[in-house]
């Protein structure tokens, strides 16, 4: 795996914030795969990574003048990437679940929806209050979990795909999951 030079990489953010569009091709270029990889391994489809590559140069492109720290930008590239690759996997489960749902028991999914609609509404938000509460968490640590729990990858891969090790993941989970404790608790 090629090691990205962040004071070329920095180089080329002060000139795409004068306004050289060339440089963000060059942007483009030299963190295109490392992305890639990541978007890959995260949705699990060639056509869903590359429609999150294209969201996240987009937003990059789109938010370039935000950033004060240009050595930060492969950091900040790849909290875009994460973001945009962790909603687009929320709406491929919801569609998948909802189409297979359908698919085998269409029948049943409208007699509990008929039944009971208040305990399928009381169910979305909790599960939308617990999403929200793992996006408040410090990058690395919601990372950790979201691929962790909701994309069931082992701590060996998720150390792989985020460059650290293995008692990194541990430790981001680990408090994770403590800051997550004390959030739902209060």
């Amino acid at each position: 795996m090629a090691t990205l030079d962040y004071n070329y990489i920095a180089s080329l953010v002060n000139r795409v914030q004068e306004g050289d569009s060339n440089a963000f091709a060059e942007l483009y270029a030299a963190t295109y795969q490392k992305e890639y990889r990541f978007a890959r391994k995260y949705l699990k489809e060639d056509f869903l990574a590359q429609d999150a590559l294209q969201e996240t140069y987009i937003l990059a492109l789109k938010h370039i003048g935000s950033i004060k720290d240009p050595k930060l930008f492969v950091s900040w590239l790849n909290q875009i990437n994460f973001r945009v690759c962790f909603k687009m996997h929320q709406k491929q489960q919801k569609f998948n679940a909802e189409l297979t749902e359908y698919e085998n028991n269409s029948q049943v999914y409208r007699d509990n929806i008929e039944k009971n609609p208040e305990q399928q509404v009381v169910k979305v938000d909790h599960e939308e209050y617990i999403i929200r509460q793992v996006m408040s968490l410090p990058f690395s640590e919601s990372q950790a979990i979201l691929l962790r729990y909701y994309n069931n990858m082992r701590i060996d891969e998720i150390a792989k795909l985020l460059d650290c090790s293995r008692s990194s993941v541990k430790r981001y989970i680990k408090n994770g999951q403590d800051r997550l404790r004390s959030l739902i608790q209060q």
